[in-house]
């Protein structure tokens, strides 16, 4: 009797197993956020059961979204691009679909709780070239330095100070040329160039941009500036 039990039970879970498919996430848990096309390359794999009907589904379904992902020529690998934008992170959970035996619907999720994949902002401007060509206006040239902020919706410049580049008298000299145009705070939308104006009474002057932010990836940041007495893309 005991005999009989077992080997019905075995009978079941091998008939259990071959109904069934699992999804194994192959997305990296971080990416660098991409603020000039805002998507991301999201992959996994499935292994089916010998009674599962082909095609199999499956979704990114993390984040309240439903989009479904591409199988390749085996039919093992699937793979989508996602979009996000202006976010640190974002669910990644896949909702698998298929039929058993081209009958009885099955689907589940997996893994069973959602992957947080994080998103870094990129490095913010560590270099910038104003131009000086041409006459000043009031004897001042004026340019901007621009910053992108990625992961957040909004980011405030909360203020920003002008350094010597350098420890040399020169380096000083050239630094008490510049001075900051803009007000603080300035906002700055996600994705979109926010400038910090500057002016200098020397053509060639040169310093170091420090700003200050709310943001937790940059709550300080340095750019090298240099006025050049030629037109932008000469």
């Amino acid at each position: 009797m005991r005999q009989a039990l077992r080997f019905s039970i075995g009978v079941a879970a091998l008939a259990l197993a071959g109904c069934g498919v699992r999804v194994q996430n192959q997305t990296p848990t971080q990416f660098q956020a991409n603020p000039d096309i805002g998507m991301y390359p999201l992959s996994a794999t499935i292994k089916t059961g010998a009674l599962v009907s082909q095609p199999v589904y499956v979704f990114q379904v993390g984040g309240g979204q439903k989009v479904p992902l591409h199988a390749d020529a085996t039919g093992t690998v699937f793979r989508t691009m996602y979009p996000v934008r202006c976010k640190s992170s974002f669910p990644v959970q896949y909702l698998a679909v298929w039929r058993v035996q081209g009958m009885a619907t099955r689907q589940k999720l997996f893994p069973a709780q959602p992957i947080d994949v994080q998103l870094t902002q990129p490095p913010l401007t560590k270099d910038a070239i104003i131009s000086s060509a041409g006459a000043p206006k009031k004897g001042e040239w004026q340019g901007a330095v621009n910053y992108v902020f990625a992961t957040a919706q909004n980011t405030s410049i909360t203020g920003a100070k002008i350094e010597p580049s350098g420890t040399t008298k020169a380096d000083e000299l050239a630094a008490k040329a510049i001075h900051i145009v803009s007000t603080f705070p300035i906002a700055a939308s996600c994705d979109t160039p926010t400038g910090v104006v500057l002016a200098s009474r020397d053509r060639t002057a040169h310093a170091n941009l420090v700003i200050t932010t709310d943001s937790t990836f940059a709550p300080t940041w340095t750019t090298a500036v240099t006025f050049v007495p030629q037109a932008a893309g000469e």
